[in-house]
């Protein structure tokens, strides 16, 4: 197995979808580039888009479309304020013009992306072709699969294996990390700390660390000062800002630092914190659902289960350093690691066991780590979170990513939470199933799951519920 970074699985992301929006955007990026190196921009006349499968049949609700198009502009969603994006997209499609790659100006209209929706790609549930079309007539095509996270793979090249050294000491088990842990005499976090450290320096990866938590934090200040309605034909009102008025007592705070102080300060009610984890998570999926910036952990879906867990442990517990939120990081990372690796991280591989699950398993394990468990305790903490996710389908209403998916990260959060509580007071020689059962009982799920519970939105909550229907 190729070595993954833990900052492939948790990183920067744009809303609302690490498949459907981040992977495309992605593709489209790496096909732009590539007419660049091998000069095929000045014989372009046009771009056409073929959508298959789950990207094709839920691909206008998660912006799919919106997210190819700037991707063809060559614009990066790392790096542009995402809050100018809408308006360039909206002048590309009035004016049918686009500025291929910012080398090129071609017609582009609404037709220029095609979504099949009858068509499943044999080769992966979210695939995509780019073809672009000579002044000859004649034409050039990749096909790419966005197979979760964000993570993009070419046809034909998935047996390529990665060009990154492997880590000092691969673990791609929860029985490797155990291992390897005993034979170091480390913490797990530690553990992965000298993994990381084939790749970067001690001062990067705890910059690379603390600068996830800064934007997790931003993502949260963001949504809890916003209000009004969520984009899209369903009209979902924003709850997180109403909640946090109500907890605060209408208060308000001229900075993020401010808040975080008085809520330190606050008394330790088990009602009040356990709203205050679910408006954690609500700001950060509405900001998600906005078109917003998020962390990505493991994927945009599930973006406020992480952020959620370690804004409650800073928030709420004692002794919560900068050191201790690395170590959160790391860990959380490391557990994602693994279902990426031996199973999946793709709603429209897995259903949403492989996203709310996923993460609510390394949220489980980071708190445990950072409030002392052992190794074996933040491994079972992982294993609870996910044994009580498992066949959790994805069934986003309209295509959209809000209902049920904003609230499913309050629920995500909460496990997390409880799963390390449990782990925490437990002795994990006892427990009957390990994390790498749970990792393999989930992967066989994923392949018993019927297609229409895939991110599809032909099943469940989708189709039995009617659109006009305000979320309550």
């Amino acid at each position: 197995m190729d070595s993954i970074s833990i900052f492939d699985i948790i990183k920067i992301g744009i809303g609302p979808s690490s498949s459907h929006t981040m992977g495309p955007w992605e593709a489209s990026l790496q096909f732009v580039n590539y007419l660049k190196q091998h000069e095929l921009k000045e014989e372009i006349e046009s771009i056409k888009v073929y959508l298959y499968g789950s990207l094709a049949k839920t691909g206008k609700g998660h912006g799919t479309d919106f997210a190819i198009t700037l991707g063809l502009a060559g614009l990066d969603y790392k790096i542009e304020n995402t809050d100018h994006l809408a308006k360039i997209y909206e002048e590309i499609l009035a004016s049918e013009m686009l500025f291929l790659g910012q080398f090129k100006q071609i017609s582009f209209t609404k037709e220029s992306i095609i979504f099949e929706n009858k068509i499943t790609h044999s080769g992966h549930p979210n695939a995509m072709k780019i073809e672009a079309i000579f002044k000859n007539q004649e034409s050039f095509s990749k096909t790419y699969f966005s197979v979760g996270g964000g993570f993009v793979i070419e046809e034909g090249l998935e047996s390529i294996a990665s060009s990154r050294p492997k880590s000092k000491l691969p673990c791609h088990s929860g029985a490797d990390l155990l291992l390897n842990t005993k034979k170091m005499n480390k913490t797990l976090s530690q553990l992965v700390h000298y993994n990381e450290s084939t790749w970067f320096t001690d001062a990067e990866i705890n910059k690379k660390a603390i600068h996830l938590w800064h934007e997790m934090f931003d993502a949260i200040w963001r949504g809890v000062n916003k209000n009004g309605v969520l984009p899209g034909f369903l009209k979902v009102k924003r709850r997180a800002q109403d909640i946090f008025l109500s907890l605060s007592n209408n208060q308000t705070f001229e900075s993020k630092e401010l808040w975080l102080e008085w809520l330190q300060n606050q008394d330790k009610d088990f009602n009040k914190v356990n709203k205050w984890i679910s408006v954690f998570a609500l700001a950060v999926n509405e900001e998600n659902a906005s078109y917003g910036r998020v962390v990505t952990a493991p994927t945009n879906g599930a973006a406020g289960v992480i952020p959620s867990v370690l804004m409650y442990a800073v928030s709420f517990l004692p002794n919560i350093d900068e050191q201790k939120i690395v170590d959160f990081i790391l860990t959380a990372g490391e557990i994602g690691t693994l279902f990426k690796k031996s199973a999946t991280i793709s709603a429209a591989m897995g259903g949403c066991q492989a996203e709310i699950g996923v993460s609510s398993a390394m949220a489980a394990a980071g708190l445990t780590e950072i409030l002392g468990g052992t190794s074996e305790q933040v491994l079972m903490a992982a294993e609870i979170a996910m044994e009580h996710h498992l066949g959790l389908t994805c069934d986003p209403v309209g295509g959209l990513v809000q209902i049920p998916c904003i609230e499913r990260n309050t629920m995500g959060s909460i496990k997390a939470i409880t799963a390390s509580n449990i782990a925490l007071e437990s002795n994990p020689s006892d427990a009957k199933v390990s994390l790498d059962n749970v990792i393999q009982t989930m992967w066989q799920t994923a392949l018993d799951m019927n297609t229409k519970y895939k991110e599809t939105s032909e099943a469940g909550l989708a189709t039995n519920i009617s659109v006009n229907i305000a979320e309550c």
